[in-house]
């Protein structure tokens, strides 16, 4: 029979919520090893780790990483109840260790470290969730760039950008101001149009409402509708003017370079 003490089961207890008896036959069937024993109440969804999977978790960490054989760069969210669990150096190694393998193996390498998530729920009593994952492999000659703003030791905005036509050092500018003007979608054209149509509309109403004369409302409507594309946060990206020098917009600073894709995730955001 596997030997552990009333202080053992207590600190069980205190580590995954679970009932006394539900911890003392956990050490039992776990021979009085504490991590196995946290496990096998996991396992069986007793304790509070099931009551945990039901609560938001809007704060946590992001991670980016460049993996030089593959040529590849990864961005990756771990998600959490608070910003103090997600700033525990636990959270910010795993979220670190998640984007590394994803850089290195693929987005679906992200299920070696399952456990090791699943462990944080106990460690940090919170609903720890694997959020976004990106990943970019660069196609012959493109250059690939990123960055992330660490606050509090976590990172908490994280971007990644392909471009063609460009160098590393155009391509980090341009994560920089990625990470600054929050683009929602790359071009104009990605819009939805249900979107465009629904802020036309608001834009007609708010000019009409302004005593516009009636042939010059189309006019203004466009002018003050480029305007929305061109916002800062959201917005299109190649609309917006460029953080470093606004009298330029990001297609202009690009000239013959092209963005063919980017990611972005902000905690919080």
């Amino acid at each position: 029979m596997a030997e552990f003490t009333a202080k053992d089961v207590q600190n069980l207890r205190n580590l995954t919520g679970a009932g006394m008896m539900d911890a003392k036959r956990a050490l039992t069937e776990s021979g009085g090893d504490a991590t196995a024993a946290a496990k096998w109440l996991r396992e069986r969804g007793l304790g509070k780790a099931a009551e945990r999977a039901g609560r938001d978790s809007q704060e946590g960490a992001v991670a980016v990483s460049y993996d030089a054989g593959a040529n590849a760069i990864a961005l990756v969210q771990l998600r959490s109840e608070t910003d103090f669990g997600a700033k525990s150096p636990d959270f910010v190694n795993l979220v670190n260790e998640l984007a590394a393998l994803v850089a290195a193996e693929g987005e679906d390498a992200v299920s070696q470290r399952k456990e090791a998530i699943e462990d944080l729920n106990i460690v940090t009593k919170e609903n720890v969730q694997l959020g976004e994952v990106w990943r970019f492999q660069a196609a012959a000659g493109n250059a690939l760039g990123s960055y992330l703003h660490v606050q509090n030791d976590r990172g908490v905005n994280g971007v990644i950008v392909e471009l063609s036509g460009a160098d590393e050092d155009m391509a980090h500018d341009v994560a920089v101001h990625i990470a600054f003007g929050k683009p929602r979608y790359l071009r104009r054209e990605d819009v939805p149009a249900e979107e465009v149509e629904a802020e036309r509309s608001t834009l007609e109403a708010e000019t009409r409402r302004e005593g516009k004369p009636e042939a010059a409302m189309g006019k203004i409507v466009e002018g003050k509708l480029g305007g929305w594309f061109k916002r800062v946060p959201g917005g299109a990206l190649l609309e917006q003017p460029y953080a470093k020098d606004d009298s330029h917009t990001v297609a202009q600073v690009l000239g013959s370079a092209q963005v063919v894709r980017f990611a972005q995730v902000v905690i919080g955001g």
